[in-house]
């Protein structure tokens, strides 16, 4: 429906990404509970982007827009709670954002190897880049997020847990990427 009013996918991407960067905002002035509907409205732009691909033709560039804004969303949201109190949440928000830096480096390079070495998958609809599963992933993050804005006193001790849970799933990929890749060479 909104390929027909001449919106693009990427169009739709970058909408998502203004949502998302505006609910990290209003984290930052207190204002979690505002921050719901912009963070909300974010994520369904996020899956509405890949429809309007699907039906108008998407490209590699398209995919590559969509999981940088996907990455630039998910720091910024860390990011507002640490602007929003830096003594209460600053070492919390930094492990968090550390732990998503890692779970991204490992899922970016085990789609990397998966190109590399032709594996397709649809298990997740029809991606831009090879998708592997683990402990927590989109939606389970987004279920974080909200949890965070209903609750933004315990963010600290959220951060600390979901972040100890995404340095898990890192470490279970990179135990996949070994045993999927470790004997391939390259060339």
């Amino acid at each position: 429906m909104v390929a027909r009013f001449g919106v693009s996918a990427n169009q739709v991407t970058l909408i998502g990404l203004m949502f998302g960067l505006l609910a990290a905002v209003c984290i930052s002035f207190d204002r979690s509970w505002i921050a719901l509907l912009p963070l909300l409205l974010s994520r369904l732009a996020d899956g509405l982007d890949g429809a309007v691909a699907r039906q108008t033709g998407g490209s590699d560039f398209g995919g590559f827009l969509d999981i940088t804004c996907d990455f630039a969303f998910y720091g910024a949201v860390p990011l507002g709670f640490v602007l929003l109190d830096p003594p209460a949440n600053g070492a919390a928000g930094a492990f968090l954002l550390t732990s998503f830096y890692i779970n991204g480096g490992s899922f970016l390079g085990y789609a990397v190897l998966a190109e590399k070495h032709g594996m397709k998958s649809s298990a997740r609809g029809q991606k831009a880049l090879y998708f592997t599963g683990g402990l927590l992933e989109g939606g389970e993050t987004i279920a974080f997020f909200v949890l965070l804005c209903l609750f933004p006193a315990g963010f600290a001790a959220m951060a600390w847990i979901f972040g100890g849970l995404c340095l898990l799933t890192a470490a279970s990929r990179v135990l996949l990427a070994w045993q999927v890749f470790g004997d391939k060479r390259s060339g």
